[in-house]
Order: C-alpha cells, then structure tokens, then sequence
C-alpha cells in the first residue's frame, strides 16, 4: 500500500471552551485543528466543552483541515468521557495526552471505530524513555506529537534559544515515530512576540525531520506553512533527480548523476516524496 501524504506544516491547537475560536478556525490556513479538551479548558468547562466541541465538528465547514481532538488524559475524571463522545464525532483522530505507556495507547486505540486514528502526546520523562513501545502499540497510532513545556517543567529545564535541553527527547521521539512510519510534531514556541526565534525554531524543527509544528496562535500559521513547506530549489531539485533517474531507467543505464553527485534509490525515494507533499499542499490549498 502507498504512504499516503498528507501536509501538517502548521497543527494549530483551539481552545474547545471557545465557540468563537471554533468557527474562526474554519478560515485560518492551519493544516490540521487540534480541538482541546485538555489544557485549555478549565475544569467546570470540561464537559460543556466536549458538547461544544463534537457539535462543532459534525457541523462540519472545516475544508480540507485535518480536525483532532484532544481528550483529556487516562486517569483524569473526564477522560472515558471524552474518548467516548470523541469516538462518536468524524474527527479524523484523538490526540491522547500524557502517554506513557503501550497500556495507555491499547486502551484507548481499543474504544476508536475503524477509520479514525490515535495521535499520542509525548511530554514527560518516561515517555520519551518509552517512545518505541508507545510508537509500537496499535496500528490505528499515526502521529507521536512533541510536548516539550510540559516536559521543560519535569526535567527542571530552560527554554534556550537552540533547545539544547530537548535535542535527546526530540531525537527519540523522531527516530520512535520513523521507525514505525508515523509522522512526527514539534513542540509549540511559547513567546508570541519572538517572531524571529519562532522561525529559527521551525527551521530546527525541520533540520531534524518533524513533519511540521504545533502551535498556539493563528499569528504563527504564516510563518510554520512557508517553513515546513519544500522551497521552490526543493522542488526543482527533486524533479530533476526523478527525471535522471527515469532517463537512466528508459537507456538501461545503472548510474544515475545529477550535478556530479551520484543518485541511488533513497534520493529518488527522497525527492518522489517531496513531489507528493507539494502536490498534497497545492491540491489543500485548492479545495479552500
């Protein structure tokens, strides 16, 4: 079966206490819609805003948007109900916080009908000691997603301009999330006002492979979609290693050189991707 390629440049989480921000998001360039039932809704709202949230989402007017909800954690007093009523709605998946465990992912991938995936949160210590297990768990798991405030506040760390203190928790968390074909979010960038920083931070993101960023406010949306986008020498590049590469295949030619560097079968594989991701981005932005 082929990969299926799907954009999340930008995975913007809203809050589900806020109708407001519920039917604005219908016209922000975001990629994917995390709905939140989680941190940005407090507790007396929890269950007002899980209503709110599943009546939004089968109401529909999210285009082409990948729409998550994220539940409340196993163990908190509204999980079971979010994942039930979360379970009901069309999302395309539940994002489930604070995993730390294969048990967690089996338990909840177990209440989700077929068709609708598990997206796990990977924000403390013993997560990211346990990314392949979590990784590993069920085959409706599609996404492992950063959260590195949370996990800046267990370790005792500080926000750094290059993050040095998560370069071993965003290591694993990649190399988990490759090894079983997922794809892979970087944490969001707090500081609204550091345009700058926020776009050297998208720039690592992408250096060490994330699919694309979570992020806080509709401001950062711009800036996430240009980053994790291929750029037009991207895309030019990675035509003509596929052209080469047919040519050589068309004259029964073993050797592929483009630009006096020699071309294997992981380039092209490499640069086909990137192709499918453009495309899978301009047909997005088409449908809007």
């Amino acid at each position: 079966m082929s990969e299926i390629i799907r954009p999340r440049r930008s995975v913007l989480y809203m809050p589900g206490s806020n109708a407001r921000a519920l039917e604005k998001a219908k016209e922000l360039p975001a990629d994917v819609l995390i709905l939140d039932l989680e941190d940005a809704v407090a507790p007396n709202a929890k269950a007002a805003a899980r209503d709110q949230v599943v009546e939004a989402v089968e109401a529909g007017g999210y285009g082409p948007r990948e729409v998550v909800i994220r539940i409340n954690g196993s163990g908190s007093p509204w999980h079971a109900d979010d994942l039930a009523a979360a379970a009901r709605s069309s999302a395309a998946a539940v994002l489930l916080p604070k995993v730390e465990g294969a048990g967690q992912v089996r338990a909840a991938a177990a209440a989700l009908p077929e068709g609708m995936d598990l997206w796990c949160m990977i924000e403390t210590p013993l997560a990211i000691l346990h990314a392949e297990e979590i990784a590993a768990a069920s085959p409706k798991t599609k996404c492992l997603v950063m959260g590195t405030s949370d996990l800046a506040t267990d370790l005792g760390a500080l926000h750094t301009p290059h993050r040095e203190p998560f370069t071993t928790a965003l290591s694993m968390c990649l190399l988990a999330a490759r090894a079983y074909g997922l794809a892979a979010l970087d944490g969001v960038y707090l500081d609204l006002k550091d345009d700058q920083g926020f776009e050297a931070a998208c720039h690592q993101g992408r250096q060490f492979g994330f699919d694309g960023k979570t992020l806080i406010h509709p401001r950062q949306l711009t800036g996430a979609n240009r980053i994790f986008a291929p750029s037009n020498d991207d895309i030019a590049e990675a035509d003509i290693i596929v052209t080469a590469f047919e040519q050589a295949q068309a004259d029964g030619k073993g050797v592929v050189v483009v630009n006096g560097q020699l071309v294997e079968n992981l380039h092209v594989v490499a640069a086909r991707r990137l192709l499918a991701l453009e495309e899978a981005i301009s047909a997005r932005m088409h449908k809007e």
